[in-house]
């Protein structure tokens, strides 16, 4: 199948379930022990991060960006 329909079926699966009810909203703690399964379940020596530190830290800014964006302020709702 061609990569671009598989990637717009699956999404249009995602975008049926309102994000409130979507399991790993939910329930961080299931989030977390997916991650965890699935980082389990690739040998170490071919994870991604554990190969290349380049990408676990452009990884790690990005996700820090994502939720700290610049301009927002923790204290802006208090003001």
């Amino acid at each position: 199948m061609d990569p671009e329909k598989q990637k717009a079926i699956a999404r249009k699966g995602g975008e049926s379930v309102p994000r409130e009810k979507r399991s790993f909203s939910q329930n961080a703690n299931l989030a977390a022990e997916a991650g965890r399964k699935g980082g389990k379940s690739v040998n170490p020596g071919n994870r991604s991060f554990a190969r290349d530190k380049d990408l676990a830290k452009s990884a790690g800014r990005k996700g820090g960006r994502a939720a700290h964006p610049v301009g927002a302020h923790v204290n802006d709702a208090a003001e």
